[in-house]
């Protein structure tokens, strides 16, 4: 083989190869030997059978993986691909053979293994397809309608969207392209950062790779070929966020089960057979579980698919059939077997925009806003993927499955673009992809980016890192506009706002202390940095704003839990709906005005009598998830910013102040110089624990600054063996 593997200073693994194939393998083998933990618990979450080795906590995610067919779906969209594109397919199979390459090596180097006692297993061809759908399924939010469901069937459905906004399952990002017009250079820049749950090792992977067909830079997803989401080909380069759409649907289904033991599903057809079958999820330290696994005409069923009879044939029951509801999920590669693959080689030989636009049209999953800028001045704005077109009810609620009305249109919808003029931000907001989607990130991100790129015509790739590290909150703007409203002396000066007061009409004063925390927020500048005592301030008084609003009578329906499984926790749990929607809690909704109000003078009583709260970074912390726990919980440091600054950080106000998701990446992309660019993961480029590179890259990402993109051969070591 002619693979050669170069390291930059922060360890990033840059390859050259012969021809594409053997440089896939070489991507494959070289994540393999960084990642090899990292890819085996995808892998095996892909497949449902992380509980065989991580134990009982594990069983709700598994049991979810096998009844949305997640491995079966790849294999179909990997025989799909076979069929019509089998160049790219040979590409995919070659990473795949350059991960089993490797996997044995980078499993003796990760302690992990270990500790679990995990073999390294085998990746199949429809693998790296697996993990992206694993990566990605619950990207769309589809559990939103079952919390809509729950808010109509208990609060009324006059409610059915009252905390509608970017709730704390959902990925977004923020990005930029600046046009040639306004940079220093004189060319484009196109800049970044997408928000996920911040994994450790991270869920980005800075990688470069090089053939005679192309020499690109970017960031990769471990366990997928190429690079998805954003690169720089010299000539182009490219980012993406999450648009937002709506393109996952959910199904009530009527089953029941017949006396040989099969199962049918009524559709608008009447009756007709289900598939089902049994599968056993190994469970460490506990019992293995048998769960069977149903799929309908509109896809498979996730909730419901055990009924209460299922151990007791229907005729030893004295009836014909036994009949139960139940949910399924439809989404587009389950449905159409294919996941948009193809376009993955087409973008790293991409060398114009107008050569990205045509690779994106064959895009299917996730949705995405796409940005790209090339040499030539080119510029592109635009959503790529697949989005059934069907009735408006099925973006926001359970639909009947019975019912024809809907059934998916045979063609996906028509994708938005638009033109750019000075530059252009995608922040998640109502804008583009606004026909795409129910459910928006607020403007405030989006809002915020265009303001400060308006502020210069000479942008450089070092002087819009600034942007990245913005620390300004303005959705504490209605919060405070509450606490202004405040002012303690009688009803007359409370205003028209609807206060509450006693008996003889005054509004009770606040406690000096109380006014002393008043007057701190009053005076604020708005900023979330980690070393303010104020933001930690303003986020004590919200929290409890936060928890007193959920306390609420008015939202006494929907304390109970959901009766659904625990995998959808995080959509369907009142404190964080109402720490997300809290904006919109505080002047609309069924609390009322002057009960608002009461509880924000609580609130401020509350934060008032007890210990001044610390600055924000010493409670807003870094909380990484990893597939095993580390023991030293204090290493984590604090961090700045808030789910609606542009550092966006979230945690969940009221409940607690640590933060699972921030930019699990940031770049810069210079179309003048790709040597300018810059990039910057959370932790740094080696899975493995004790590396150099395992968290080298921590103190720039707190920092809010970017290590450079090094292009030149000469400047980077090459590895021996």
């Amino acid at each position: 083989m002619s693979i050669e593997v170069y390291r930059d200073a922060w360890g990033v693994p840059h390859l050259r190869a012969a021809d594409p194939d053997e440089l896939s393998f070489a991507q494959g083998r070289a994540t393999a030997r960084d990642r090899a933990w990292q890819l085996e618990v995808e892998r095996h979450r892909a497949q449902g059978t992380t509980a065989a080795f991580l134990g009982p906590a594990e069983l709700g995610w598994d049991t979810f993986a096998r009844r949305s067919r997640l491995a079966d779906t790849a294999r179909r969209c990997f025989e799909r691909l076979e069929r019509d594109d089998p160049r790219t397919a040979a590409w995919v199979r070659a990473y795949v053979d350059g991960v089993n390459d490797g996997l044995t090596e980078g499993a003796g180097r990760a302690p992990e293994f270990t500790e679990t006692g995990l073999a390294p297993g085998r990746w199949e061809p429809w693998t790296p397809l697996a993990v992206w759908l694993t990566t990605h399924i619950l990207f769309a939010g589809f559990p939103t309608k079952l919390w809509r469901e729950e808010v109509a069937r208990r609060l009324g459905e006059e409610w059915t969207e009252l905390f509608a906004t970017d709730g704390p399952g959902t990925s977004g990002s923020n990005g930029w392209l600046v046009a040639g017009g306004r940079t220093a250079s004189g060319a484009a820049l196109v800049a970044g950062d997408p928000h996920r749950f911040i994994e450790a090792p991270g869920v980005y992977q800075q990688i470069r790779l090089a053939c005679p067909e192309y020499d690109v830079v970017g960031i990769a997803v471990p366990g997928i070929p190429g690079l998805a989401h954003f690169g720089h080909t010299g000539p182009v380069a490219w980012a993406i966020t999450n648009a937002m759409a709506d393109y996952q649907d959910l199904y009530r289904e009527r089953l029941r089960r017949l006396p040989d033991g099969g199962i049918e599903a009524y559709g608008p057809e009447g009756w007709r057979p289900a598939a089902a079958h049994t599968e056993t999820v190994e469970v460490s330290g506990g019992e293995a579980v048998v769960i069977e696994v149903i799929e309908t005409d509109r896809g498979p069923v996730i909730i419901g698919a055990d009924d209460e009879h299922r151990d007791e044939p229907a005729e030893a029951a004295g009836r014909e059939a036994a009949d139960w509801e139940a949910v399924s999920l439809r989404h587009p590669p389950r449905v159409t077997g294919e996941l948009g693959f193809g376009v993955l080689p087409a973008l790293l030989r991409a060398r114009t925009v107008a050569e990205v636009d045509t690779a994106l049209d064959g895009w299917v999953e996730p949705v995405n806003v796409v940005m790209a800028a090339d040499t030539r001045g080119g510029l592109l704005h635009r959503a790529a993927g697949h989005v059934p077109v069907r009735n408006r009810a099925n973006s926001l609620r359970i639909v009947p499955a019975w019912d024809p009305a809907h059934a998916w249109e045979a063609a996906p919808a028509p994708l938005p673009r638009a033109e750019v003029t000075g530059h252009a931000v995608m922040a998640n907001a109502r804008g583009l992809a606004a026909p795409l989607g129910v459910e928006f990130a607020p403007p405030h991100r989006a809002e915020r980016i265009d303001a400060l790129l308006g502020t210069s015509a000479e942008w450089t790739p070092e002087t819009v890192t600034a942007v990245h590290r913005d620390t300004d909150n303005p959705s504490a703007a209605r919060l405070l506009a509450a606490v202004a409203r405040v002012s303690g002396t009688s009803a007359d000066e409370a205003g028209a706002g609807g206060t509450s007061t006693d008996e003889a009409g005054a509004v009770p004063a606040l406690s000096p202390a109380a006014s002393a925390v008043r007057e701190r927020l009053l005076a604020w500048d708005r900023r979330m940095d980690a070393e303010s005592t104020d933001a930690g301030l303003y986020a004590a008084v919200r929290g409890a704003v936060v928890r007193r609003l959920a306390a609420h009578e008015a939202f006494a329906a929907l304390r109970e839990p959901a009766p659904y499984p625990e995998v959808f926790r995080p959509w369907l749990t009142l404190g964080p709906r109402v720490a997300y929607a809290l904006e919109t809690l505080l002047v609309a909704g069924p609390v009322p005005a002057g009960d608002v109000d009461r509880i924000v003078r609580e609130a401020l009583d509350e934060v008032g009598a007890g210990e001044p709260p610390a600055a924000w970074g010493v409670t807003h912390r870094l909380a990484p998830w990893q597939a095993l726990p580390d023991p030293d919980d204090a290493q984590w440091p604090g961090l700045g910013g808030d789910h609606d600054c542009v550092l966006s950080t979230s945690s969940v106000p009221g409940w607690t102040d640590r933060s699972a998701r921030a930019s699990a990446a940031r770049y810069v992309w210079d179309l003048a110089d790709r040597e300018r660019s810059g990039w910057i993961v959370p932790f740094g480029a080696s899975g493995v624990p004790g590396d150099p590179h395992h968290r080298d890259q921590l103190p720039l990402w707190l920092r809010g600054e970017l290590a450079p993109v090094t292009t030149d051969w000469q400047y980077l070591t090459k590895e021996q063996g």
